[in-house]
């Protein structure tokens, strides 16, 4: 079993032990934030950044001990970030939807849901707890679930990071239209990282797509790196939660000039 099926094994186990009849997240739904549209967000800079709130990975163990995500996630809000990721997997990452509603209390902006969705509930459940994006891994859905689970979002309001590892994931997602598309340099199944698979994709995306380059982020010069392969968002989880300084750790992967205009 690759790494990859264990964590999707164990996010099945869990959402069978807290899923909730549906008509009682419709309420929840009716009750929760208006949905924040992040295309907007994601296309008003040269290089947008996508800050997650991420307390451990399966291949660093813990990261950082964050009692407080919603504080955290407002530092990144105030230091320019465009979009807050949200880890809710609990096992691998220690993430809530707790966090995910700590954070949605408390900033303006958009959020992902950062998920290894594999059942419809999931989006239910995203929005529900305000969410306005989910994260969709093509290497973890079958085509016919990418494209019903890329509609089910999109008819809930919210909208789909397609996340992509190869060419063939690539293809796949472009069938179903996406508007993001983001280029994972972690490959899922060893969690390796190869940034040269952002030079690799991210030039094949369209350029009116929102292209996301994800993992293996900690310097300025990667984020040239990315900018130079066509990338017009990053998302950067682990360099910012062990900076100390959210802030000062954005304005060296972005440039001092960039944080503040």
């Amino acid at each position: 079993m690759s790494i990859l099926d264990s964590i999707i094994e164990g996010v099945r186990e869990d959402l069978a032990a807290r899923r909730k009849p549906l008509g009682q997240l419709q309420e929840a739904m009716d009750c929760a934030a208006p949905v924040r549209d992040p295309l907007q967000h994601l296309l008003s800079n040269q290089m947008s950044v996508i800050a997650e709130v991420k307390r451990s990975s399966p291949s660093k163990g813990a990261l950082a001990a964050i009692t407080d995500p919603a504080g955290l996630a407002e530092k990144y809000e105030i230091a320019g970030a465009s979009l807050i990721s949200v880890l809710t997997e609990q096992r691998r990452f220690g993430g809530s939807l707790a966090d995910l509603d700590a954070v949605r209390s408390r900033v303006n902006i958009p959020i992902l849901r950062k998920e290894f969705m594999v059942d419809e509930y999931q989006f239910f459940e995203a929005r529900a707890h305000g969410a306005d994006v989910v994260l969709l891994i093509v290497a973890a859905l079958s085509q016919s679930q990418l494209n019903d689970f890329h509609q089910l979002a999109e008819g809930l309001g919210m909208r789909a990071l397609v996340e992509v590892h190869t060419n063939d994931e690539l293809e796949r997602a472009l069938a179903i239209s996406p508007k993001i598309i983001g280029v994972n340099s972690r490959n899922l199944k060893t969690l390796e990282v190869d940034n040269q698979s952002f030079a690799e994709l991210i030039p094949r995306i369209p350029t009116e797509l929102v292209r996301v380059a994800e993992s293996g982020i900690s310097k300025r010069a990667d984020v040239e790196f990315a900018q130079n392969s066509g990338a017009t968002a990053i998302l950067v989880g682990e360099a910012l939660v062990r900076s100390g300084d959210p802030s000062l750790a954005m304005r060296q992967l972005l440039g001092a000039d960039r944080i503040g205009q």
